[in-house]
């Protein structure tokens, strides 16, 4: 499954600002600020473990596929992970 993150870097603490309306080619868009610099990969790096030990999986589950040096990516996640852990608000129908 394809999430898309919109990435705020140099934050105080990394934390889930909000959702915004799905990303061409991903699902919906998780809007985070991370508490590393967008320098050497560190804001890449601050990503993949946010969002892996707030899901619940391994680093090593979560790998960005797309936009490594944008503030928009694209991460690969198992398929079925529920959101619920992000604070994804649900469906509408």
């Amino acid at each position: 499954m394809i999430l898309g993150v919109h990435v705020k870097p140099n934050a105080r603490q990394s934390r889930v600002v909000g959702f915004a309306p799905s990303a061409p080619g991903a699902g919906r868009t998780v809007i985070l600020a991370i508490a590393a610099p967008p320098v050497d990969g560190k804001a890449n790096e601050e990503v993949v473990r946010f969002i892996a030990k707030a899901l619940g999986l391994p680093r090593s589950s979560v790998t960005i596929e797309r936009g490594t040096s944008g503030r928009i990516k694209h991460l690969s996640i198992p398929d079925g992970t529920s959101l619920a852990p992000l604070g994804e608000p649900p469906e509408k129908s």
